[in-house]
């Protein structure tokens, strides 16, 4: 193994020549050597060690819509990376040559966590996100990253599937402000045909956010045509959020393009998209939103007491901004759930890839 692996805390010895990596579900049982599912994590003289600490695929600023957070700092810019690997299998992923990536030489950008936040905070950032390829996997390094950004006023944000067990899921929320999570399907077949993982553990990780801690999240589910796209399904994931997560938690339906192992699906229609946003509403979900295509009034905000619009959206650009300065609706007075300024930010539908300079 190379040399400049990092150490990590959520395994344990199973015996002389095991060790267990205990950060999620799969509960990867390893020899000296060899890597974990997630191909990031991997046994080394019997411990687990993260190969990939301190190196991204890349850095860039995108409008914080993109991961999609809508009731997080409307329109302000966030920084945004990964590594390579993650611990999930799905044969949809729409960023496979980075989480599928079985190449670490891949990685050339390198940076610390000091560097990464001092460059957020220079590029005029309110936040940055673990994305691209689940965080859940580089632990450790998303948590270094968010310490030294709470350091400078910096937020972060997770953008995960929610696969992660408990110990580690305790120690990596703690440490995020906001989150986006994947609630891939709501059938346990999904999940395990399409994603080689389960179903239960991130329901758990969500009632967690919910119950136990102060991380603002939303959800986002990909409709794959034929897959999970059944009014019946939808249905039922719509009666779990509102009885498990409440009616404010806002949920993000978005459209599939073919793609990685599922090229010979056809992309979502728009029409689907639009029935399940009409089902989330019908089962008392305040905030619903369509993705991946155009449709200004699926990506607009409204106010759940009045119905007004609060913010409006055409794809990442904002429009009206009706959101007083305490954060109620500005036609009503209705309180609305989630982390606004006074203002909202200007940084628009903009991608800008950057090379961060000092970086190690």
């Amino acid at each position: 193994m190379p040399s400049d692996n990092h150490p990590t805390r959520f395994w344990h010895r199973v015996d002389d020549r095991h060790v267990q990596c205990d950060v999620c579900p799969r509960a990867c049982i390893l020899k000296n050597g060899q890597r974990g599912l997630c191909f990031v994590r991997a046994a080394d003289e019997g411990e687990i060690v993260l190969t990939t600490y301190g190196r991204s695929s890349g850095f860039c600023i995108d409008p914080i819509e993109k991961k999609p957070l809508n009731h997080f700092l409307p329109g302000s810019p966030i920084l945004s990376f990964g590594t390579a690997g993650c611990n999930l299998a799905c044969k949809f992923c729409q960023n496979w040559d980075i989480s599928k990536s079985r190449e670490v030489d891949r990685l050339l950008d390198q940076a610390s966590p000091a560097t990464i936040s001092q460059a957020a905070h220079q590029l005029g950032c309110r936040s940055v996100a673990f994305t691209y390829n689940d965080p859940v996997i580089f632990l450790e390094y998303a948590v270094d990253v968010a310490t030294a950004c709470k350091t400078l006023g910096i937020r972060s944000v997770a953008v995960t599937a929610g696969y992660i067990s408990p110990g580690a899921r305790e120690t990596f929320f703690a440490h995020m402000d906001a989150a986006n999570v994947d609630l891939k399907g709501f059938t346990e077949n999904f999940y395990r045909k399409l994603c080689a993982g389960h179903l239960q553990p991130v329901l758990d990780t969500l009632t967690y956010l919910k119950h136990q801690t102060n991380v603002w999240f939303e959800l986002t589910t990909l409709l794959i045509p034929g897959q999970n796209d059944s009014d019946a399904e939808i249905a039922a994931m719509s009666r779990w959020v509102m009885d498990e997560l409440g009616p404010d938690v806002p949920m993000h339906f978005t459209a599939f393009h073919p793609d990685w192992k599922m090229r010979d699906i056809p992309a979502t229609p728009t029409q689907t998209l639009r029935r399940a946003r009409e089902i989330a509403q019908s089962h008392g979900i305040n905030h619903v939103y369509t993705g991946n295509v155009h449709d200004k009034a699926g990506q607009s905000t409204y106010c759940p007491a009045c119905g007004g619009m609060l913010i409006g959206r055409d794809w990442y650009q904002l429009s009206d901004w009706h959101i007083d300065r305490e954060g109620h609706c500005a036609h009503c007075g209705h309180p609305v759930a989630g982390v606004f300024d006074t203002s909202p930010g200007t940084w628009g539908p903009r991608r800008q890839p950057v090379r961060l300079q000092g970086a190690d």
